[in-house]
């Protein structure tokens, strides 16, 4: 029988960088496809058996028109993290994000960002982790080089991960990292990194939802304060309550952090024949 395996994205945020046009929709493929259906043909080659949708106050309704139910065979379900734009500037996180979800999530899964191209190979890994650990629940991710997955315009935060025998001891989250600055943060080309994208397992969603309220509530006046999805992963480790073995990145990685990557991601899809 069929294990099942679902694949989570978060495309719930529009950023201000973009004046409000969806990122994932910025059509990069060869034939015109967008980010994002160049990212589900990639993972779709995994053998996943659920796509979910964690959609935004602007992304909800566009998501729903483009993909429906169902997708090269694969249903799709939607969740939502909606916010009050009146009283905050963003919506709460990437925790927040998987939360939100957690009705739909009854199975291991991986999680990962909309607006990022993986490769298929990496998505070959991380089913194949889960494949075999279906019942000890260990976690994995993908450590990526920083060097490799820095953007060519403007600075990017990165969460840097910290690792034992293969396995990450702590992620820590590092802002506004460039190829210049890398140094005088401590950094070094080869300091292995996330790029969002977890393989875990639905019992971690309960931990984090009791997490995420707590934060939450002691963050009620702030507009800004995220609830982000590698901090409290990390912390998860530090407690004990989850462990996490590193993969080293397969296939390049390749997304749209500012404006103009699209160009260049369009320029990788073609030069490598991707699709």
């Amino acid at each position: 029988m069929e294990k099942e395996i679902a694949i989570v994205y978060i495309v719930a945020g529009i950023s201000k960088r973009f004046g409000g046009e969806i990122k994932q929709f910025a059509k990069v493929g060869s034939s015109n496809e967008t980010l994002i259906e160049c990212s589900l043909n990639q993972a779709i080659k995994a053998g996943f058996t659920k796509i979910i949708f964690v959609v935004g106050n602007k992304t909800e309704e566009p998501f729903k028109k483009m993909f429906g139910s169902d997708y090269g065979g694969i249903p799709v379900f939607y969740a939502s993290q909606k916010f009050d734009e009146k009283e905050r500037e963003r919506p709460w996180g990437t925790g927040d994000a998987l939360v939100c979800a957690k009705e739909l999530i009854d199975c291991p899964f991986i999680i990962c960002n909309g607006d990022d191209l993986y490769g298929e190979n990496t998505f070959k890994v991380l089913v194949n982790h889960i494949k075999e650990n279906y019942e000890n629940e260990d976690s994995a991710t993908i450590g990526y080089n920083l060097i490799d997955v820095l953007s060519e315009k403007g600075n990017v935060n990165r969460a840097i991960f910290k690792t034992n025998a293969g396995y990450v001891t702590d992620i820590e989250e590092t802002y506004s990292i460039n190829a210049e600055n890398m140094e005088e943060k401590g950094l070094k080309e080869d300091s292995p990194c996330s790029q969002n994208i977890f393989a875990l397992h639905a019992a971690v969603i309960r931990e984090l939802a009791i997490k995420n309220e707590r934060f939450k509530e002691k963050n009620k006046d702030d507009r800004k304060a995220e609830f982000l999805l590698s901090n409290e992963l990390s912390d998860l480790i530090k407690a004990g309550k989850l462990k996490m073995k590193i993969y080293p990145a397969v296939d390049k990685w390749i997304g749209i952090t500012n404006p103009g990557d699209e160009e260049i991601v369009r320029e990788f899809i073609i030069k490598n024949n991707i699709l």
